[in-house]
Order: structure tokens, then C-alpha cells, then sequence
């Protein structure tokens, strides 16, 4: 049942906390709590600021709304147990509606069939009252109609029985009634548009469909007040190149914006004519990173599509601004805001006056601030038990791989001198890309005295097709040069004197718990022991799961990956290192058959593996609880000071 009620608190006091020694770490449950506060966001009219709160530490979120002219007035709260608030959207002044999510069963349903479903429902803040619409399991939130206080746009699609991959599967597109609960269809989906994006008053403007025919991804634009949809640029399914749409040129309603290759190795911003169906001037790119996208106009009540910069990332993300307005504030918010790394304005006010702002970085584990009649004030923490003092520095750093390519890597460097023992932490994925802002992880190894190394091997995406395909062209690289990566990251910074040669361990989760298990049973080894999280073990009952969905370039990509790479539990005889396993026991990505079925190998071989299962844990970092956090990270640090090596790391 979901309750209301009212609480006498004062505005968000902060516990102050002693400071950092690099001698003596703060508790490892500083780093395990969840977010004390997050998603803090004002109404369209700036009169009330919202957020969740997680009031302790074994609670769930509820939802605090303020007045934004006195704070000293008890907020309005609202949980939603036994569900789990997950997000929220303010759609008018007076009105939020917010997802939560329930478990519904104990164990996982097959792959990517996990324990939890999620529910859509209304809050309408004045009259405080609550509508839950039951019927509406699992919903996409495609538009929040700005200009339609009652209603919102959702979308469905078929659960994952069979077919093309999850992104690929047709989506419906409903007009829901926030005030009749009724649901309209809008458009339904189709394999030649299975996705489809709206306009701030609802007009359908761009869709993606495919071909079958052809075995072409087909993009589309319809034009204000017209039915017909435009064809404007086809790409074949067997291409790697890159081609989004990201809305309309500001400069010209004409032409497109669109993020793409265009033949370069490396993703650009380009002018698009759809009319003509080519390419124009081309706004940015660079070659030792693809712009990853664009960033909207900071106003989404007046500017709700509009275009404001472009995005691309090395040490941090950077920012080319189009919106000469959104420059301007976001330089002033720079100029204010400490330890400013990765800025972002989550809310403002419709008369652009009052705004919410978010920081987060290798120095400040998530800062909220506030703007609000013309005075900027720190409004709370993400997690206020780390202060900046506890954080270590993250340095961007380049190294070149044993045959001949410039790879990169973030670096993690704890408090004192070196040469310091390492963990090497290799993202999951593989195929994705790594930004280190906050390191929640990292950041609790390097408070623990180790050198955290977050290698950018080959595959990893954003820095260009060549850097990424070598992965798995011409054949698959994991346990090869994938691997060499890693190991080279950890080598160059021995030859730099920051890492011990003799206390090195590698820990990852997912894909980077699969390197973990390679690591674990190399013939030249490096590491005096390894620690592989949600671990792929298999790779063939991995990519099984999936393989009858795969087609064009994402069937070169996995299959020319986990097939031809080396599989870990063929590997077993050769663990010449002490091993730790984690897993959670409803991992729905990466099932925890791997984990038993690798774990049966090395008890038939009589190999000392230590394992830990963190009951009721899924994949994701969401479904990681208090308890799962302890647990996680006290067997970590255990096994890497007392079981790594000969005398521990």
C-alpha cells in the first residue's frame, strides 16, 4: 500500500565526518550504502523541489517534496511499500508520476527474464493523492507531453520469447490518460518501424525500421502536421558504421543533426539533408574519440527538443556548445561549483530561472545544488559519508600495447608514495565504453591503499571502429590480446615505478569477471590472484542464450567473439593463482549456472577456489543492497590481504 505522510526535519543536515588518513581507511559501509538522496528536480513552475530518499540504510526510497521558499516546513512523503520507488517525472505543476518496481517471483525465468516487474503510477501533489494503475506492467515513458499536463506517451513491447534482439523488437505507442487511467493507441509497432520518437506536443518525427528484404536499418523522418514518413538514409545490417539520428539542426529545421561515421573511423557530427538524403557540413570530429551524442537544451518545458551541444569524452566528458544560452550558464555553474568534473542541470524551472544542478567526480561522490532567486546553495549528497578528502585522483593516462597500438586507461592513485600493489578492474560489456567520473568500486580499493587500473582494451567503444572491431576481427581476442591489454596497462605503470610488479591482482564483474577467470589460469602470469564478479565461464552456454537472434553485425560481433575466444571452464587445469567467485543468486545477464558449473570443474580437480553468493542479487548495480555491498566488498578486501599471493597484496 502507498502512504502519505509528514515528517518535522530539518533541511537536509549532513553528518561532518573526520578526515581522510591514507593509514587508516573510512568503514568499508561508507562506500555500501545506497544514495542517501538522488534524482532532485523541480516543478515546471519552480514552486516545489522533489527527491528520493533512502533514509537508512536498509530502507528503500521515498519520495521528499519541498517548498522551494522555506525549507523549514516539513516535507510532503510518500513510499510505495512493498514496491520500490525507482524514478519519478514532474508533468506539470502539480503532478509527478513515477515507476516502481515489485518482486514477483523468486527466481529468474531464463535469460534476461529477471525477478522484479514495474509499475506506472500518478501523484497529484496538491490534493495528495495517489492513482496506481495496475494494469500497466513494465511501461516505456516515450514522451512526457510538456504542453499535456494529463497525459504522457507510453510503450510496450512483446515480451523476450524469440526474435530480433530487445532494441529491435516492435514497440506500440499508447496516449495515456493520467486522469481516466484509459490507454489510446497511438502507433503500433512494426519490424519496418519498431521505434519511434515524438515531438513536445506528441507528433511522431523520427522512427527506425528494418528491412527485410534487404537486411537494411532504414531511418525516418515525418514532418510537422504531415502523415507521411520520409525515408532518408539506409544502412545495411552488416555495417559497423554508426548513423543516429539526433534531431533537428537549431540552425536550419531543414536539415538534421545527425551523430554517424560517414566513412571516417571515428563517429562525427554531421549536417544531414534529409530531403536530398546526404550528408552535409561536417560540425565536429575527432580521431582519437567519437562524439557520443548531443545534449538538449537545459529547459525542457520551453525547449523540449532543441539541440544544445555535442558530447565527447577522453579524461572526462567534453562539451561543444550550439545553444550560446546553455554555454553561458553552464560556465557560471563551472566557475561556482567545486571539484566540478561532470556537471549537469537535471531540472529548470520554465521561466529558466531556478534550476537543479548535479556534480559528480574523481573528487565528489554526487553533489545536488540549487538555484533558486538568484543564489546558488549546496543542497545535499549522494552519499555524505564520503567526503572529498576520503577520494583519490583519477588520471587519464596512454600506453602502448606489446604489438605496437596506443591503448588508454584510468588510473586510481590512493594517498602516499608508491610503488603501490594494483587491482587491474576491467569494465563489463565488452563491447562498450568506459567514463570514469565517480568509481564507487574503484574509489574503495584506492581508500584501501591500492591502485585502482581501468584499462580501455581493444573493443571497448569510443574510440573508433578499428579500436573497437580488433576485438573480434579477424578472429576473437578474448584471453588473447584483449587480454594483453589489461596486462599491459599493469606493466606500463610498473615501468613507471606507481605499481609493485609482485602485488597485482585483477578484479571485474561480468565481462571483466570473465578476464578475471582468464587471468586467473595464464601461463605468463602477472597476478598473484584474481577476483571474477558475475563471471561468464562458459561462452558458449552464454552466447546460446542469444545466438538464434543474432544477425549481421551483431552476429560478426558476438560470435566472431565468444566463439573463437578462449572459454574459461576448458581453462580450469590451468588456475595457477589463488581465485575468488561472486555471484548473485538471481542474475538474470550472465545465469548462475556459470558459476556452478565452474565451480564444479575445480572441485573435481581439487583447485582451492573460494566462492561467495550474494543471495537475491541480480546483475545490475541496482538490485546491489546494504547487505550485498558489505558482503561484496569485505570479501574482496579479505581476499586480497589475506589469500593473494604468499603473503596477501
Amino acid at each position: 500500500m502507498f502512504k502519505c505522510f509528514n515528517i518535522i526535519s530539518k533541511f537536509l543536515t549532513l553528518i561532518l565526518f573526520s578526515a581522510f588518513c591514507s593509514a587508516n581507511p573510512i568503514p568499508v559501509e561508507n562506500f555500501a550504502y545506497r544514495d542517501a538522496i538522488n534524482n532532485v528536480t523541480l516543478s515546471p513552475n519552480g514552486k516545489k523541489l522533489a527527491l528520493l530518499r533512502i533514509p537508512e540504510k536498509k530502507g528503500n526510497p521515498v519520495l521528499e517534496i519541498y517548498d522551494t521558499d522555506n525549507f523549514e516546513k516539513a516535507p510532503f512523503r510518500m513510499n510505495a511499500d512493498p514496491m520500490e520507488l525507482m524514478t519519478y517525472y514532474w508533468i506539470s505543476d502539480t503532478n509527478i508520476i513515477f515507476l516502481a518496481r515489485q518482486k514477483v517471483r523468486d527466481d529468474i525465468e531464463g535469460f534476461n527474464r529477471g525477478v522484479y516487474e514495474t509499475k506506472l503510477v500518478k501523484l497529484d501533489v496538491a490534493k495528495k493523492k495517489i492513482d496506481e494503475f495496475r494494469d500497466i506492467t513494465n511501461p516505456g515513458i516515450a514522451n512526457l507531453l510538456p504542453e499535456e499536463p494529463e497525459k504522457v506517451i507510453l510503450s510496450f513491447q512483446p515480451e523476450e520469447s524469440g526474435g530480433p534482439a530487445a532494441w529491435q523488437r516492435p514497440r506500440s505507442y499508447y496516449i495515456f490518460d493520467l486522469k481516466s487511467g484509459k490507454k489510446t493507441l497511438l502507433l503500433r509497432g512494426s519490424p519496418e518501424r519498431f521505434s519511434v520518437e515524438f515531438d513536445r506536443v506528441g507528433n511522431p518525427v523520427f522512427g527506425m525500421g528494418f528491412d527485410l528484404k534487404s537486411d537494411e536499418f532504414i531511418y525516418y523522418v515525418r514532418e510537422p502536421n504531415k502523415t507521411d514518413w520520409i525515408e532518408v538514409y539506409r544502412r545495411s545490417e552488416n555495417s559497423f558504421e554508426q548513423f543516429n539520428i539526433e534531431g533537428f539542426d537549431p540552425a536550419d529545421n531543414n536539415k538534421l543533426l545527425v551523430s554517424a561515421h560517414n566513412g571516417n573511423d571515428t563517429v562525427g557530427l554531421w549536417e544531414f539533408d534529409y530531403k536530398a538524403k546526404k550528408f552535409g557540413e561536417l560540425i565536429y570530429l575527432r580521431q582519437d574519440a567519437d562524439v557520443m551524442g548531443t545534449r538538449k537544451h537545459s529547459n525542457r518545458w520551453q525547449n523540449t527538443d532543441e539541440i544544445a551541444s555535442l558530447v565527447y569524452a577522453t579524461d572526462k566528458r567534453h562539451y561543444l556548445y550550439l545553444s550560446g544560452e546553455d554555454e553561458a550558464v553552464y560556465k557560471q555553474l563551472g566557475d561556482l561549483i567545486p571539484n566540478n568534473h561532470y556537471l549537469i542541470i537535471t531540472s529548470r524551472s520554465r521561466d529558466g530561472q531556478s534550476l537543479t544542478v548535479f556534480n559528480q567526480g574523481p573528487k565528489d561522490a554526487g553533489t545536488y545544488y540549487l538555484l533558486h532567486k538568484g543564489k546558488i546553495s549546496k543542497f545535499g549528497e549522494k552519499n555524505p559519508r564520503i567526503k572529498p578528502d576520503n577520494l583519490s585522483k583519477v588520471e587519464y593516462v596512454t600506453y602502448t600495447s606489446r604489438d605496437g597500438f596506443e591503448r588508454y586507461a584510468y588510473v586510481t592513485i590512493p594517498e602516499g608514495k608508491g610503488p603501490f600493489p594494483a587491482v587491474v578492474m576491467p569494465h563489463g560489456g565488452p563491447f562498450v565504453g568506459e567514463l570514469v567520473d565517480f568509481d564507487e568500486w574503484g574509489q574503495m580499493l584506492a581508500n584501501n591503499g591500492y591502485v585502482v587500473i581501468q584499462p580501455q582494451y581493444r573493443g571497448s567503444k569510443g574510440h573508433g571502429l578499428n579500436y573497437y572491431k580488433s576485438a573480434f576481427l579477424p578472429k576473437g581476442e578474448g584471453g588473447g590480446k584483449m587480454q594483453d591489454d589489461k596486462d599491459d596497462a599493469a606493466l606500463h605503470l610498473v615501468e613507471k615505478g606507481l605499481v609493485d610488479k609482485d602485488r597485482i591482482a585483477m578484479f571485474g564483474w561480468s565481462y571483466g569477471g570473465y578476464a578475471a577467470l582468464i587471468a586467473a589460469s595464464r601461463k605468463n602470469q602477472i597476478y598473484q590472484c584474481a577476483i571474477a564478479g558475475a563471471a561468464v565461464s562458459d561462452n558458449k552456454l552464454q552466447v546460446d542464450y542469444y545466438r538464434y537472434r543474432l544477425r549481421g553485425a551483431a552476429k560478426i560481433e558476438q560470435l566472431g567473439f565468444w566463439d573463437q575466444s578462449i572459454s574459461p571452464i576448458k581453462e580450469v587445469s590451468k588456475v595457477n593463482i589463488p581465485l575468488l567467485m561472486i555471484h548473485g543468486s538471481v542474475d538474470q545477464r550472465v545465469p548462475p549456472d556459470h558459476a556452478k558449473l565452474y565451480m564444479e570443474e575445480v572441485k573435481k580437480l581439487n583447485i582451492p577456489v573460494k566462492y561467495v553468493e550474494l543471495e537475491g542479487a541480480d546483475h545490475f548495480s541496482n538490485t546491489l543492497y546494504f547487505d550485498h555491498k558489505i558482503k561484496l566488498y569485505e570479501s574482496i578486501l579479505s581476499f586480497l590481504k589475506n589469500d593473494c599471493g604468499p603473503e596477501g597484496l
